[in-house]
């Protein structure tokens, strides 16, 4: 949205806006049948909605994240966390330069979420309120998936092929859809006796996705797509109306 307006038009955006939208993801593989982008085509199309339907301010979305455990993969691309974490504070900060100081991070990658965090917590101490927003995170969301599919695979499963298909059928290659499935994982990464072992996807998947692809439709990645707009809806709401004395960091105890 920002990105199709005059400084003129922004002012005014700005002066109208309590709360911004930050969309956020990554260009990294996503099995045979779905696109580079889809973590940001995904993240982008709901905040996008949300500011559409609330008439709030939404960057342009930020294609490239924290997605070197994909790297194995053909067209991955990534940044440093530490590359990342400075990026996405600065461009808070710049939002917040132009007197919009409550931010989400409308977040469509799982490797970004760790980063996100930890500027959200830096940004508070500057009296910038930013949260971090991630569609399959959410408890409604994850309960309709849940009602939904068999195969609960977020990544280039059912799930995210779903979304995909109700965004734009057309960026789903169908004809991979099989591929995909037989070199899918049955989790995504992996743990053993409580520890996180440190691999890459092609460690645990061959074709990149994880589950079973093959239970997605356009009809259940529109009922997904619906109830995470509601929810991004609802915590921009609530941001817009609490008191910034809830929002600041409290003061040292006596």
């Amino acid at each position: 949205m920002l990105e199709h307006v005059s400084w003129v038009q922004a002012r005014q955006l700005f002066h109208s806006s309590t709360v911004a939208l930050v969309p956020v993801g990554s260009t990294e593989q996503h099995g045979p049948h779905l696109p580079l982008g889809t973590d940001f085509l995904t993240a982008q199309a709901l905040a996008l909605a949300v500011a559409r339907e609330l008439k709030i301010l939404c960057t342009p979305v930020i294609p490239v994240g924290v997605s070197e455990h994909h790297r194995q993969f053909w067209g991955t691309l990534w940044v440093s966390p530490e590359t990342f974490r400075r990026f996405m504070r600065e461009i808070a900060e710049s939002v917040a330069s132009h007197g919009v100081r409550r931010i989400v991070f409308v977040n469509g990658h799982g490797g970004n979420n760790a980063a996100l965090q930890e500027i959200c917590r830096e940004l508070r101490a500057k009296e910038i309120f930013a949260v971090v927003w991630a569609w399959w995170l959410d408890p409604e969301v994850q309960k309709l998936t849940n009602e939904l599919f068999r195969s609960r695979g977020t990544h280039a499963g059912a799930i995210e092929t779903s979304l995909v298909l109700a965004i734009d059928p057309n960026l789903v290659d169908r004809s991979q859809i099989e591929a995909a499935a037989r070199g899918a994982s049955e989790i995504y990464a992996t743990s053993r006796d409580g520890a996180q072992l440190p691999l890459d996807t092609i460690d645990f998947s061959q074709s990149g996705a994880t589950l079973d692809p093959r239970e997605a439709s356009q009809e259940a990645g529109q009922k997904i797509f619906q109830r995470a707009k509601e929810r991004l809806s609802a915590l921009v709401r609530w941001l817009e109306q609490v008191s910034e004395e809830e929002l600041n960091a409290k003061p040292h105890l006596p």
